[in-house]
């Protein structure tokens, strides 16, 4: 659950890194709460309960696509590959390849490796 509050707290930083652990923890976290939502709405069939699950994806849109460009600036990678995911399949595919791969070792251009800064407790 900290992942998931560090990124929302980070909501629109595009600048930097994010490891692995945050983003997948992250999106981990949206999908649960996701999907309870989906499931409650489906099953109470009331308008307004869909309407709070629009809301709710129109709230975290912009967290997701921060720590989205976070997670492949870790990789080396510009955030305007993100924009491969709008080709069905191979975007989602390589997008996948992407988020899983390692953190670059070392710094590069979009700053420190997050797996060598201590954790902040």
């Amino acid at each position: 659950m900290s992942w998931f509050i560090e990124a929302l707290k980070k909501y629109a930083v595009f600048s930097g890194r994010a490891r692995r652990k945050e983003y997948w923890n992250f999106a981990l976290f949206v999908g649960i709460i996701y999907v309870v939502l989906a499931i409650i709405a489906g099953a109470s069939k009331s308008s307004a309960l869909f309407v709070l699950l629009g809301i709710f994806y129109l709230g975290i849109l912009l967290p997701s696509l921060a720590v989205g460009v976070r997670r492949l600036h870790d990789t080396g990678r510009s955030g305007w590959w993100l924009l491969i995911g709008i080709v069905p399949l191979v975007g989602a595919i390589t997008l996948l390849v992407f988020t899983c791969s390692d953190s670059q070792p070392g710094a590069n251009q979009y700053g420190p490796n997050p797996k060598e800064i201590p954790a902040h407790v």
